[in-house]
This record gives structure tokens, sequence and C-alpha cells, in this order.
């Protein structure tokens, strides 16, 4: 890596000299660098609001970038491993969905585990493409769903050598990773493109202590969430592509849906955020895996909770493991992870990433320091001291395998019914039901409703689940195909 390029921040460094200039706006946005909106620039400050502008040549133009995101896309692309990097400003929904309709038609096929953030999904809907779906393997005692197994997978591509593409998740909310390396071989002895979601994994690129990244692993595009362990502004991520994908068109269907007037804050905030990494990002996700190990041994020393790492390693579905992650397995003390998702941030003024039916997730990164974690060691020591009661009766199973009847597409856009919950049973779903996060549908348009997917909601609700996807916020009715 090149330190003295790293050290560039090229969009950061235009807004400074765009700020110096003092410039007379006639130009949008209408609050006019703060002065139309007082409000505003008491919330954010002066100097943020004062370079929310707009593109104009000095500070270039994220639809059709020639100067300084041109730049900032290319340092970028030095620093993760890349053959190009494209700044996004929609989130890694965005890049999630560039990638897929990048890659798919409609009526293509894609290879993907069903443990999928729901944007892979809302591609599907809007390309039309077939989802052939891996389930994950299930850890049944911790109640997740872990990577896909080597062998489904492989049998998934030979059943349908016409994929187009296999998708995988690097890693799961949980930290946990399939085998890429063995995945992207054999795809591409298949002649089929490997798109991979490192929404949780942009550390991946910064330290050989961590698993493998998706362009080490010689995957042809990488969805990376620069917001989330990489410290820039929620919202702003990286599309990463490798040297076979062609960049000049990925680039036009992100422009189908991305803003045309993309903020400079986020583009900023990536291009800075980058640049610490480059520099910084290997002896900081050093010190942040050595924090997220020290939370867990404390936190196993509590006994009840159950606190997973590296032991679970098997080789396949769990062929590796995100140090950074700290999962936390709670019901051995008899509350469900959302549940003491809701005792922490109401009692102890602690907010976690998020509680599902059996487990919490506190996200831990660059922004992170011991004093923190050991509060949060002694929340959790408190709350088993506090709230423990019988486990018995409590639901475990997180994932609950679809039985897929219509593509996403079709099932999206057909004549439905807007029938009370429990009359949907055995009907097809034409709606998302997901928990948020993690955001991964427990059904999705197309997909059968069973008596299992039933009661995983009804108890969701009933812990306290933020459930979201249908048209009824409340999620006592569902929009099913029309008969």
């Amino acid at each position: 890596m090149k330190r003295s390029s790293q050290s560039k921040a090229p969009i950061y460094e235009a807004l400074e000299r765009f700020r110096k200039m003092r410039v007379v706006p006639f130009d949008v946005p209408g609050h006019k660098h703060g002065r139309g909106n007082p409000e505003l620039v008491e919330l954010l400050g002066k100097q943020c609001v004062s370079i929310d502008v707009n593109s104009m040549k000095p500070l270039d133009n994220l639809c059709h970038p020639v100067s300084v995101i041109r730049e900032a896309e290319e340092l970028a692309a030095e620093a993760f491993g890349a053959s190009h990097a494209f700044l996004m400003v929609g989130g890694t929904t965005s890049s999630v969905q560039s990638m897929i309709l990048s890659t798919c038609k409609q009526g293509d096929k894609i290879i993907l585990p069903r443990n999928v953030h729901r944007s892979a999904i809302n591609a599907l809907v809007l390309c039309g493409a077939k989802p052939i779906y891996v389930n994950p393997d299930v850890n049944h005692d911790l109640g997740i769903p872990l990577g896909m197994q080597m062998s489904e997978v492989e049998k998934a591509i030979r059943e349908n050598p016409d994929a187009v593409a296999v998708f995988v998740n690097n890693p799961t909310y949980y930290g946990i990773c399939s085998d890429l390396r063995s995945i992207v071989k054999l795809a591409h002895e298949y002649g089929m493109k490997v798109l991979v979601d490192e929404a949780h994994g942009t550390h991946f690129y910064f330290g050989d202590h961590l698993p493998v990244s998706a362009m080490e692993a010689g995957a042809d595009m990488a969805s990376v969430s620069m917001h989330k362990s990489g410290g820039s502004l929620t919202q702003s991520s990286f599309l990463l592509t490798g040297k076979d994908v062609n960049a000049g068109y990925v680039r036009q269907i992100i422009n189908l849906t991305q803003t045309t007037s993309g903020s400079y804050l986020l583009l900023s905030s990536l291009d800075i955020s980058r640049r610490n990494l480059a520099l910084r990002g290997e002896e900081e996700f050093k010190r942040v895996s050595a924090l997220a190990q020290y939370a867990r041994e404390e936190i196993n020393k509590i006994g009840g909770y159950y606190a997973f790492g590296e032991e679970l390693i098997n080789g396949d579905s769990i062929y590796d493991f995100d140090k950074t992650k700290l999962s936390v397995h709670t019901l051995e003390i008899g509350l469900a992870g959302i549940e003491v998702y809701d005792i922490l941030r109401d009692e102890y003024d602690i907010q976690i990433e998020f509680g599902d039916l059996g487990n919490i997730l506190a996200y831990l990164s660059i922004g992170d320091r011991k004093q923190e974690v050991e509060r949060l060691v002694s929340a959790l020591a408190e709350v088993k001291r506090r709230y423990q009661k019988d486990k018995a009766g409590m639901l475990s199973q997180e994932y609950v395998s679809p039985n897929v009847i219509m593509t996403p597409q079709e099932s999206f856009y057909a004549p439905k019914e807007y029938l009370p919950l429990e009359d949907t049973l055995g009907r097809v779903c034409s709606e998302f039901v997901m928990c948020y996060p993690p955001g991964i549908p427990v059904l999705a348009p197309g997909e059968k409703i069973t008596r299992d997917v039933l009661d995983y909601i009804i108890y969701a609700k009933e812990k306290g689940c933020s459930m979201t996807g249908p048209e009824d916020p409340d999620i006592e009715h569902l929009n099913v195909i029309k008969e």
C-alpha cells in the first residue's frame, strides 16, 4: 500500500478549499449555508451546514466523476485491494442492489443463502431474477443461522449450472463466515460471478488476524458498510469490484437508482474514513479484537450468559469467526435477547446493536474503549441478578426454512388479498416480514406461510421485537396472493 497517496483525502481537501472561497450561493440546497434554517445550524453546527453543498465543477459529480471523486474512488480501490471502488450514499442497501442488478436480469438464477438482508431480496423484486436458496446450517443451541456448508453450495451449483451468480454473507450479523475462497473457486469454474455482502466486514481489509476479505478471496463484487465498523457517517458505503467486472456498466446500474444529489457530508466522510483505516486500521482493529476477547472472557465469567467466539469454528459452515463481534446468548438466564436489549437501554442507558429471540449483539469498533465495555459487563451481571428466571417455554429457533412458491417479483406485483394474520396460514405471502435489526426476512414475497412462521411472528411480537416490512404497521394483517 502506498502510504504517501493514502494520506490524501481529495474530497475533504476540495471542500476545505471551497469553504475558504466564500462563494455566494445561487444554487441548491436552499438553506444557503444554513442562513435560511437557523435551527438546522444550531443542531448540526455552522461548519457542517456550510459544506452541505451541491455538485459543481470544483467538487466533481458523483454520477460521472472526473476529478476529486474519481481520485477518492481510486484511493479507496487501492486501500481495499479492488480494481474499482464506487462511493455509495444510499447505504449498503444500494450497494447490494447494484451488485445484483449488475449481474442478474429477469429469469436469471442466483444462488444465495436465505439469511440475507432484505436488500438482496428487494433486488430480486426489481430485476425478476429467481432465487436458488441454500439453507444455512443452524446452531440449535444458540438458535442462530450459520454460514453455508460447502457441500450445499456445491449441490446448488451442480443442480443449477445455468445460475449467473452466487451471493455470500461475509460475515453474518453474528460474525460467522463461510469458506469464501472455496466458494469463489467453484463458482468461477462454472462461470458464475461471486457477490459478497460485507456490510459487517469492513475491517476484514485491515488485519491478517481477521477472516479473508472478498477482494482477497477473488470475489467479483463486494458491498462494504463503511458506516458500520469503518467509522464514516450513517448511510455511506463502498461498492468494490474485481478485475473481471465492467466498472462502466456498474456505474450505469448505480445511476438507475442512486440520487443525483449525493451528499458531500457522506462523500467526505467516506474519503476521510478510508484514509483513517488505510493509515491506522490494522493497529486499530487489533485493539478492537483484543477488547472484544476481553469482553467475552468477562461475560462468560458471570455465568448463564454465553459470549461465543472462535471455539465454534468447524471448518465448514463456521469456516471462520469475526473476533470483533460480541454476540451473547441469553436464554439460559430465562430472558430473550430482545428483553435484555430493552433492559440495558431502559435501565442502564446502554444501547446495543440488537437483540433477537435468544441473543444480543454489542457492536465494537474503532470508537470503543475499555471503560464502556466494563460498564456493559457490569450491567449484564446486574441484569442477571435482578431479572433471571426459568427458561421453560422460551423459543430459541432463529431460522425457519422457507417454502418458496413464486419468485419475489411475481408475488410482489401479483393481485393480493389483505387478511388477518391467522387467516393467512397456507397462503403465499406477497410482502416482507422481518425483525429489524438484523433485517433478515422471516417471510419474503413468494413464500408459503406455515404454522412455524406464524408462531415465530406472534412470539417475536410478544417479546417486543421491532418488526417491519408489511403494509400493516401493527402486523395484525398480511398481504397474500389472491386465489
